[in-house]
């Protein structure tokens, strides 16, 4: 299942990329982040950084264990996050121009299981609660940004 949000943000698309990528600091930017703990940092850039992500979803704490895959400097990272039997794939892309950049949010759920494909049956009607909650990260974002 994949649920994608995005949002216009009156920035540079260098000052969205540094907020986006602050992850340490993730936990003071995003309204629904409780804490993040960083596990390892690459020698150089994004990739291979790794993290534990602490949230409130549905009323319940959950932690994850978050890591970046993939990364191109202002324009994309995606990381992925392993679960109960799912892979969790998330993109941040960063598009448009400066004072008028877009930043998509993309949260991909892949059930690895027979158990997990069963449990993910249902989650179909919980795409509209992912995308309020992805809304929520990129607006949170929004705010930041246009503030500094």
């Amino acid at each position: 299942m994949i649920v994608e949000a995005q949002i216009t943000i009156d920035a540079s698309k260098a000052a969205v990329w540094a907020a986006t990528t602050d992850i340490a600091n993730l936990a003071q930017l995003l309204s629904t982040v409780l804490r993040i703990e960083v596990v390892s940092r690459p020698a150089t850039g994004l990739e291979g950084l790794k993290w534990k992500e602490t949230r409130m979803p549905l009323g319940k704490e959950a932690t994850v264990e978050k890591w970046i895959t993939e990364a191109k400097e202002n324009e994309y990272y995606t990381t992925r996050a392993e679960q109960g039997g799912f892979v969790f794939i998330t993109t941040n892309r960063i598009s448009g121009s400066d004072g008028n950049v877009t930043l998509t949010g993309i949260h991909e759920t892949r059930p690895q299981s027979f158990a997990a494909k069963l449990k993910s049956l249902p989650m179909v009607f919980l795409k509209g609660v992912i995308k309020k909650a992805i809304l929520q990260d990129l607006n949170d974002i929004k705010a930041a940004v246009e503030r500094s």
